[in-house]
């Protein structure tokens, strides 16, 4: 394999047609069946599982309004038809294919091993990019070679005027590693009328994330072991202790129906959330500040669990004690990996709790830092 790589690397590149088959043995002897295709400027991956519905309706979208990249479906061991789909409606598309879930950050890791190209676009399936999204974002890149990650605009596809709960216009995190975002605290989604510009920021969303290839491995991509949920802002803290910026772009917007993998209220969410959360702090906080942070970290996540079983949401407080023994689980059992990271970052000092639910702090530019 790697000596046809090498031919495939001195043609410089193919067509998305022309594109040779290479079968891998995986885990079980299930075959790994992908499109590989040689390095391109941009390549747009879509990570796929049982999204035939998202498919359908978004990427034709998809394809009218991305110029000078290629566009690849990522498939994570979907069990519907949603292969069956990309063959005979989407030809021009390039596939890639296993057979186990492997979830988002490890289906995206497995992927863009497999793919070459100076950018990545990390592409949720439910996304509508309005009409010249990717040149902004190329463009920013090229003129910033500090930056490692960056993001559209993320507005809400049912009501566009608005940002979308999952990243909005860039986001950040307080003290105690909660994430909020300019245009997004808590519930409280902000009307888009230009408030927001062009501006670095500590985290920008999964749901359309850009990222600079080379950064992206030298950090070692996105960590399998968080599965789904809060990968994109590990990455992009590990960016930042690596020495490069993070941004979001606001001449770049996209659509985004959100909730399409796990809705809100779905138990297995909320363990990810507050498990994933909690190893975040352990992997990127300072050490001098790191007991303090987590223990009260889990403070307030008990307090949180109190309130949902007031609210009679038994699944959802178990889901918090899944995730407290989670990341026990993790602290004493997982293997760490030695980080090229070593710059300690901070962002917002304050407690976004407080300033929401108590000093009623609705808005990101309410916000002091």
């Amino acid at each position: 394999m790697d000596f046809l790589r090498k031919i495939l690397d001195h043609i410089g590149f193919l067509n998305v047609n022309e594109a040779t088959k290479i079968h891998l043995s995986e885990r079980n002897s299930n075959l790994i069946e992908f499109d590989y295709l040689c390095a391109m400027s941009v390549a747009v991956v879509i990570l796929n599982y049982n999204g035939r519905k998202f498919l359908s309706d978004f990427l034709p979208i998809v394809l009218s309004t991305t110029q000078d990249a290629t566009i690849y479906v990522a498939d994570n061991g979907s069990t519907d038809d949603s292969l069956a789909l990309l063959a005979a409606d989407f030809p021009s598309v390039s596939v890639l294919s296993w057979a186990e879930n492997l979830g988002y950050a490890g289906g995206y890791n497995f992927a863009l091993g497999q793919i070459q190209a100076d950018y990545f676009v990390l592409m949720n399936s439910d996304i509508a990019p309005r009409k010249n999204w990717l040149q902004p974002l190329v463009a920013y890149f090229e003129a910033n070679p500090s930056v490692a990650a960056a993001q559209p605009f993320l507005l809400d596809y049912h009501k566009p005027e608005y940002f979308e709960y999952a990243g909005a216009a860039g986001g950040f995190w307080d003290s105690y590693g909660y994430p909020f975002c300019r245009g997004r605290l808590f519930d409280t989604i902000e009307k888009n009328e230009g408030q927001y510009a062009t501006s670095m920021v500590n985290w920008a969303t999964g749901a359309c994330l850009m990222v600079r290839t080379e950064v992206f491995h030298l950090v070692g991509g996105l960590d399998a072991y968080l599965f789904a949920h809060m990968e994109e802002i590990d990455l992009c803290w590990r960016m930042q202790r690596a020495g490069y910026s993070i941004a979001a772009v606001a001449e770049s917007e996209v659509l985004h129906v959100g909730g399409g993998t796990l809705n809100k209220e779905n138990p297995f969410k909320t363990y990810l959330n507050f498990r994933n959360n909690l190893i975040l702090l352990y992997k990127n906080v300072e050490p001098s500040l790191r007991f303090k942070t987590i223990f009260i970290r889990m403070i307030l996540d008990g307090i949180a669990g109190i309130k949902f079983l007031t609210e009679g949401k038994l699944s959802s407080f178990l889901a918090i004690l899944k995730a407290h023994y989670g990341f026990y689980h993790y602290l004493f059992f997982e293997p760490k990996a030695s980080p090229v990271q070593k710059n300690w970052i901070k962002s917002y000092s304050g407690n976004i709790l407080v300033d929401y639910f108590l000093r009623g702090k609705k808005k990101f530019n309410q916000i002091k830092f």
